[in-house]
């Protein structure tokens, strides 16, 4: 399952920086997402977001025929 990793960074001035990371389940996901985080941000990371990630192709929007 892919799920998509958001990181902010950056203290006050707070930015983002998002991926994608494969793994069995979350906890996976997690641990190979922890090996991902480019070291140039790793020390000013606050938060870490994961979600499932969404394929676009499948993905359905509102008012369309489904």
């Amino acid at each position: 399952m892919d799920f998509r990793i958001t990181l902010r960074y950056g203290g006050s001035r707070q930015r983002y920086h998002t991926f994608v990371v494969s793994g069995a389940d979350a906890p996976a996901a997690l641990r190979r997402a922890a090996d991902e985080v480019p070291a140039e941000i790793a020390a000013d990371v606050d938060l870490v977001e994961l979600r499932i990630a969404v394929d676009p192709e499948a993905r359905s929007y509102l008012g369309e025929d489904t």
